[in-house]
């Protein structure tokens, strides 16, 4: 957790509710940090349906797995999440770790070990004792709250790199009952998800079945959480969990498409990008947020790619760290991702401003107001293939000298 707070970081943390069937407590575990709490215990009411995305990273971290094999149940009443530990790449005694973990936390919430959901963020490949999370969980019970005050120790505790807590609440109404949706992400470096963001934890008291939480989480991540970018890292440990505790009242839920849950749907996508960009607002060094914007390519997949293949390239972040309008070096990521596109058809704007159609740089092309723009804090890149009707909308940050003192340095 850094002492200087990100430049793009939001005024402060937002005040969010309590979710009735949520209550959550903090401490420090010993196992990395000092002087701050690193791990957290959220225990849900019976009842609970979970859904989840996770990482598709081949060497996922021992939590990742376990998650995984416990979604299809559908039920939770649990979650433990540590910092300063990955618990990946981490053999047999990675596993033993879960497995003392889940026992601990499922004896204080009266329940079976599939109902527990474990995450744990930081160094990848050091063995943990097997009791080094279970040990400290016991007496974290007494601290179990569900108000405002909360929420930001949660937020705080998951915290590796990242310079503020991230969190954001919507409300939404379904067949006339009010529901409630509040949530927390960390996030920083090694951000390029791959089905999900790097730990998020998403809480409403709506009555919503795990079937069509999970179509709905599934939907929203690729617009979300899989379409920001920090420095084109997939963690071994992403984790985004949606838990639903039923406790609002209103009639359960079962199909995401009810026409009576749109509401429902529009907040959960909404509160899932506010997350989302508050992950790229806090990447590691960064000094500008950048939203780029792809428009008539091929599909909206196609459009994703090349976007992500702009927000990734390392000289068009450097550029943009410098304030440099070097919009050449847009016009070579494009060419390189692997998707259609014609010379003579691309139009690229900055910071509303037309810089090149028709294959060259427009007649008369003034370069000071792109440039001007490039000196603020919000870059907006608009690409326009010109051939198709697909679209799409990707976030990043720049790349600053910040990135590689952080990460230079992380294990020290």
């Amino acid at each position: 957790m850094a002492t200087t707070v990100s430049p793009l970081a939001p005024a402060a943390f937002p005040t969010l509710p309590p979710v009735a069937g949520v209550r959550l407590a903090t401490a420090n575990s010993g196992i990395r940090y000092k002087g701050r709490d690193d791990l957290l215990l959220a225990v849900l009411d019976a009842g609970t349906s979970v859904a989840g995305v996770l990482t598709r990273s081949l060497t996922c971290s021992a939590p990742v797995v376990w998650c995984r094999d416990s979604l299809p149940r559908g039920s939770a009443r649990a979650v433990v999440v540590n910092a300063g530990n990955a618990n990946a790449f981490t053999g047999k005694a990675g596993d033993a770790t879960v497995q003392a973990t889940v026992k601990a936390a499922a004896e204080i919430a009266g329940c079976d070990g599939d109902e527990v959901y474990i995450a744990s963020t930081g160094v990848i490949g050091i063995p943990l004792a097997p009791d080094a999370i279970a040990r400290s969980l016991p007496g974290m019970v007494p601290a179990l709250a569900a108000d405002s005050a909360a929420w930001e120790k949660a937020a705080r505790a998951i915290m590796t790199t990242d310079t503020f807590p991230k969190g954001a609440v919507r409300t939404a109404t379904i067949g006339g009952t009010t529901v409630t949706i509040a949530g927390f992400a960390k996030g920083s470096g090694m951000i390029a998800p791959d089905m999900a963001t790097m730990l998020g934890f998403l809480f409403t008291d709506a009555a919503i079945a795990a079937p069509a939480l999970q179509a709905m989480l599934s939907e929203f991540t690729e617009r979300t959480f899989n379409a920001i970018t920090v420095d084109g890292d997939t963690s071994t440990s992403d984790t985004l969990l949606l838990f639903a505790t039923g406790k609002a009242g209103n009639a359960p839920v079962t199909d995401a498409g009810a026409a009576g849950l749109a509401g429902f749907r529009a907040a959960l996508e909404d509160l899932m990008l506010d997350l989302a960009l508050q992950v790229v607002r806090d990447g590691e060094g960064a000094t500008k947020f950048v939203a780029i914007t792809v428009e008539g390519a091929d599909s909206d997949a196609a459009a994703k790619r090349i976007g992500m293949t702009v927000a990734n390239s390392p000289l068009v972040k450097t550029a943009v760290a410098g304030e440099d309008a070097n919009w050449g070096r847009i016009v070579a990521a494009i060419g390189r991702a692997g998707e259609r596109a014609d010379r003579d058809l691309i139009k690229i704007t900055v910071g509303g401003t037309l810089i090149c159609a028709e294959g060259m740089e427009v007649p008369g092309y003034d370069e000071a107001p792109v440039a001007a723009h490039m000196k603020g804090k919000e870059i907006d890149i608009h690409i326009d293939l010109g051939i198709g009707q697909g679209k799409a909308k990707v976030w990043t940050c720049d790349l600053t000298h910040g990135y590689i003192d952080i990460n230079g340095s992380y294990r020290s």
